[in-house]
């Protein structure tokens, strides 16, 4: 289910009036995509306490907007001043059940790798990945099993189980996660292959 979020049509309009705005707590916003566009605004606050619980801002969220009741809208982009990290501007698209959305979620890695468990190190090499899908099957986030992944090994795009109904938009051959051989597990080699020769030598002398 959608989070609910209070928003205010605002006539105000200019970069004094919008920075007055900002100074009374509240972030310029613009929803696209309906019949006609809409300027409003949402509390700081409220909508920033409410992208702190998700791994990813684009998200579907409903704003109650004043006088026109609920909308279902997708977090298109947040605009973030660069020093302090307050929001300066929202952009929201108005969806509907079929509409086609691009975003940009974080890509999570599940598991131990077996190549890990021998002495192998981990290394994610993409943490985001962009997909297409209709709301109805938009996720959090991507999830990727490495479980499997021996030393040497590698994870690509390809590799990955999408939910339904998502589609990816980076190449299949994008390389995600690897794991890389370490100095701990060569020296495991090492002492392996060193085991292994005597024993190799005395089959021979048979």
């Amino acid at each position: 289910m959608a989070t609910i979020i209070e928003a205010t049509l605002r006539q105000r309009t200019g970069s004094g009036a919008l920075n007055a705005m900002r100074r009374e707590g509240y972030i310029p916003s613009v929803i696209y995509g309906a019949t006609e566009n809409k300027n409003i605004k949402v509390h700081q606050k409220t909508f920033r306490d409410h992208l702190n619980t998700k791994p990813s801002s684009q998200v579907l969220i409903d704003l109650d907007v004043e006088g026109h009741g609920a909308q279902q809208v997708f977090i298109q982009d947040i605009q973030f001043d660069a020093i302090s990290g307050a929001i300066l501007h929202a952009d929201f698209l108005a969806v509907k059940e079929d509409t086609v959305l691009t975003a940009k979620l974080p890509i999570k890695l599940i598991g131990e790798p077996a190549g890990v468990k021998v002495g192998g190190l981990l290394e994610q090499l993409v943490y985001a990945t962009k997909i297409k899908s209709v709301p109805g099957n938009l996720p959090l986030q991507i999830e990727a099993n490495v479980e499997s992944l021996n030393i040497a090994e590698n994870l690509t795009i390809g590799d990955i189980s999408f939910p339904e109904g998502v589609t990816p938009v980076l190449d299949s051959r994008v390389l995600v996660a690897l794991v890389a051989k370490t100095r701990v597990a060569i020296s495991a080699e090492a002492v392996a292959t060193t085991q292994d020769a005597p024993q190799a030598d005395a089959e021979k002398s048979v």
